[in-house]
C-alpha cells in the first residue's frame, strides 16, 4: 500500500537541495512540484567570517546549526587556504544528523549531536560553558534563541552569518503547475513558509487549497501556523528523510490531526 502515489506535492526549499526531497517522492510514486521559495546566496562582506576563521584558535565551541552554514563556513575556509586542522582542539556541535554527516565529509567529526534537531536542544550536551567563547556560524537571518540560551549559561556566544537567505523567483512554469492544484504542501524551514506568503501575497492560501500542510519540524510549523495555516503533520526527525517518512505514515496508515 502506496498512499503517496500520485500525490502532488509542492517543495519550496532552495532548488538546489532540492534533489534529495524530489527523488524520495519519485520513489514512492508521487509527483513533486517545485516552487523555490528561498535560495542559499553568499555573503557580499567577508570580512567577519574571515576573522573569525583566522582566529579560531579563540574559540572552545563552534555550533553548526545547519548544513547551509557548515558548507558555507567549509568554503570560506577553503579560500582562505585552511582545512580540517584548523579545527584542532576545539569542540565541534552540530544540530542534527544531516549537518553532522556534511560536517565529516569536509573532515570535521561533531563531538555532539542532540536528539531532538533543535538549536535550543544542543546546549545541555555542552557542559560546564561559563565563560567561555562559542562561534556560531549561521544564517543572516537565523533566530536568537540559541544565542539567548548561551547567554544565560554566562558563556559568551558569537554569532556571525556565512550566506544570506534571500527569497527566490518561482518560474511562470512553476506558478502554473501549482496553480493546477497540490495534495501536499511540504515546508522545511520557518523561511520557506514566510516566503510563499511574500510571494503569493493574497492569494497564497487559495494556492494551497485543501492541501494537507506538512512540516519538516516544530519551528517551521509555529511559523505556519502564526500565519494561518492548519498544519496536519510534522516530522519526529527534523530531516528531509523523516518528513518523507511522516508522509508516508500519515498517507498509508490512520492518523491523528495535531492542529
Amino acid at each position: 500500500m502506496n498512499g503517496l502515489q500520485g500525490k502532488r506535492v509542492l517543495i519550496t526549499r532552495p532548488r538546489a537541495q532540492a534533489e534529495e526531497l524530489i527523488e524520495k517522492l519519485v520513489s514512492l510514486g508521487a509527483i513533486p512540484i517545485l516552487f523555490p521559495t528561498i535560495e542559499i546566496a553568499p555573503l557580499e562582506d567577508t570580512r567577519f567570517i574571515d576573522r573569525a576563521i583566522n582566529h579560531l584558535g579563540d574559540y572552545q565551541w563552534v555550533i553548526f546549526t545547519s548544513v547551509n552554514g557548515g558548507d558555507a563556513f567549509w568554503q570560506r575556509m577553503q579560500t582562505l587556504g585552511k582545512d580540517e586542522r584548523a579545527f584542532k582542539g576545539i569542540h565541534v556541535a552540530a544540530i542534527g544528523p544531516a549537518t553532522a554527516q556534511a560536517l565529516r565529509e569536509h573532515g570535521i567529526v561533531p563531538e555532539f549531536v542532540p536528539r531532538e534537531h533543535v538549536a535550543e536542544a544542543i546546549l545541555p550536551g555542552l557542559g560546564d560553558i561559563r565563560g567561555q567563547r562559542i562561534l556560531l556560524p549561521r544564517a543572516d537571518i537565523a533566530r536568537k534563541a540559541l544565542v539567548e540560551a548561551l547567554k544565560a549559561q554566562d558563556a559568551i556566544p558569537e554569532e556571525i552569518a556565512v550566506y544570506r537567505t534571500v527569497m527566490a523567483q518561482p518560474s511562470p512554469t512553476a506558478l502554473a503547475e501549482l496553480e493546477k492544484g497540490i495534495d501536499v504542501a511540504t515546508f522545511t524551514s520557518s523561511s520557506t513558509v514566510s516566503n510563499f506568503f511574500a510571494i503569493l501575497g493574497a492569494r497564497s492560501r487559495d494556492r494551497l487549497g485543501s492541501a494537507l500542510i506538512a512540516c519538516i519540524g516544530p519551528i517551521t510549523a509555529e511559523t505556519a501556523r502564526s500565519l494561518g495555516l492548519k498544519v496536519s503533520l510534522v516530522a519526529s526527525e527534523y530531516t528531509v528523510g523523516g518528513l518523507v517518512t511522516a508522509l508516508v505514515g500519515y498517507f498509508n496508515h490512520d492518523h491523528e490531526d495535531i492542529s
